[in-house]
């Protein structure tokens, strides 16, 4: 049978932009060279020209040259003809690429919000709330903990802070008082002695001679104060 019939041939892959482009490129580099010898040779001719005087043989050189100029005007339409496909190619490999580039995105967005999908079920915007009313409670009793473990003991529960206040504006009148008339605050001035003898209410101790009373013929001299004057001694010679 398949010597009859034959066997069916694979065929190629079709071209790519690639390819294409590439193929053109090449073909537009051959032109290139074909251009460029033209160039020589119409160089070449118009020395002749130059040099050759008017005349047949100058004619025949001129046709040559023109031919040559024909040639050249045809290879650089076949070039830019080229060089158009190749743009026109370019353009479609860009927007191919572009194409891809958005395959790509959209493929990866589209992992991503699934991932995100499942990530979003394991979390609940609830679960959270509670979470932070469940924190501001707590932070409300450590802020109580932390108010009666800072408490004096010392210091009753019950005092007005008004009457404290008029205290205190009341001693600061007092030594401002002080302050005017003496100078020196009362807690800054040194203490006095106290009178012992204004507090035992001791008599006071005479200040001169006390008179003899009648009927004491013995009583001796007296000196200031008051006390038995002691006899002085004499020295007899």
């Amino acid at each position: 049978m398949k010597r009859v019939f034959g066997v069916k041939k694979n065929k190629d892959p079709p071209p790519t932009v690639q390819d294409a482009s590439d193929r053109i490129t090449k073909r537009g580099d051959t032109v290139d060279d074909k251009i460029k010898k033209l160039d020589a040779e119409l160089s070449r001719y118009k020395e002749q020209i130059k040099k050759t005087r008017p005349g047949p043989a100058q004619e025949a050189i001129k046709a040559r040259a023109m031919r040559v100029l024909k040639q050249k005007r045809m290879y650089e339409g076949q070039r830019d003809m080229l060089y158009n496909q190749t743009f026109n190619l370019d353009q479609v490999a860009f927007a191919s690429e572009g194409i891809k580039d958005a395959q790509q995105t959209m493929s990866a967005l589209k992992s991503a919000n699934k991932e995100l999908k499942g990530m979003m079920k394991t979390v609940k915007i609830q679960d959270i709330d509670n979470l932070q009313d469940e924190m501001m409670d707590l932070m409300d009793v450590s802020n109580e903990i932390q108010e009666t473990l800072g408490r004096s003991y010392s210091v009753p529960d019950d005092i007005d802070e008004d009457e404290l206040m008029g205290e205190l504006d009341a001693l600061e009148a007092d030594m401002g008082n002080e302050t005017e008339m003496d100078g020196v605050p009362s807690y800054l001035q040194p203490d006095k002695e106290p009178d012992v003898e204004a507090e035992l209410n001791l008599p006071s101790a005479p200040t001169g001679h006390m008179a003899a009373q009648p009927g004491r013929s013995n009583a001796q001299a007296e000196d200031e104060l008051g006390l038995p004057a002691v006899p002085k001694a004499s020295i007899r010679g």
